[in-house]
């Protein structure tokens, strides 16, 4: 099975989340997500998640979440990463996701997901199939536990979770967590109080959720480069 851990090219990986977990056991299905995991943030019809991409201080990219609603208790949310670095006008690397998670009553019920990993084609497609989703992904194809978090960092759930969905190729990924901590964070000039995750493996990754669940920032090193997502504006 390809591993989905790429620590290549500016570890770009970090869109997918697999910078920071390790390929699980296709016959270790369990359910995912502690009954100690908050709530997760509701969108509203017409949210967007805009978080800017930096690597080493300098821009690199931009990640996007919108979300559109349909009633009280379906929605879908569609990432949008596109990150890109350079040697003056040369393109040296490109990394482009085009993902969407369909959700219903609280859980996953569809994803469908394309990825250029810089020339590399990824994809993923789940859809219910009973009281599992049924996969197929260029990593996995088979089940995955219903309520299993995908792993687009919005969803607070993912930091309570033992294993998450790769929106880039399918793979079920095993988590290992970390509560770092209460931090005061400062968002588009306002103050916000978060908590702060860790979640280890080849890489360590940071994660931070404010008080009403949202997901405010993120950041990790690979060989050697500090990559920071910085929020635009709060939503």
């Amino acid at each position: 099975m390809k591993t989905t851990i790429s620590t290549l090219a500016l570890a770009a990986a970090l869109t997918a989340a697999p910078a920071f977990a390790d390929s699980a056991e296709t016959d270790s299905i369990s359910a995912p997500v502690s009954d100690e995991a908050p709530a997760a943030w509701q969108p509203q019809d017409g949210d967007k998640i805009v978080f800017n991409v930096l690597r080493k201080g300098n821009e690199f990219g931009t990640h996007t979440i919108s979300f559109d609603v349909e009633s009280e208790d379906s929605f879908t949310a569609r990432s949008d990463v596109e990150l890109k670095a350079g040697l003056g006008p040369i393109t040296v690397f490109r990394y482009e996701l085009d993902a969407t998670e369909t959700w219903k009553d609280g859980k996953l019920v569809g994803l469908e997901g394309k990825t250029n990993d810089d020339g590399d084609d990824e994809f993923v497609e789940a859809s219910l199939d009973g009281d599992s989703l049924n996969v197929n992904g260029s990593a996995y194809s088979g089940n995955a536990p219903l309520g299993i978090i995908p792993s687009s960092h919005w969803n607070i759930q993912q930091a309570f979770s033992s294993q998450i969905l790769s929106t880039e190729t399918g793979e079920l990924l095993d988590t290992n967590v970390e509560k770092i901590g209460r931090e005061t964070l400062t968002i588009g000039g306002e103050e916000v109080e978060t908590t702060h995750y860790r979640l280890k493996s080849d890489l360590t990754v940071d994660l931070w959720y404010d008080d009403q669940s949202r997901w405010v920032k993120l950041g990790f090193e690979a060989r050697g480069q500090q990559i920071d997502y910085v929020l635009t504006e709060l939503y």
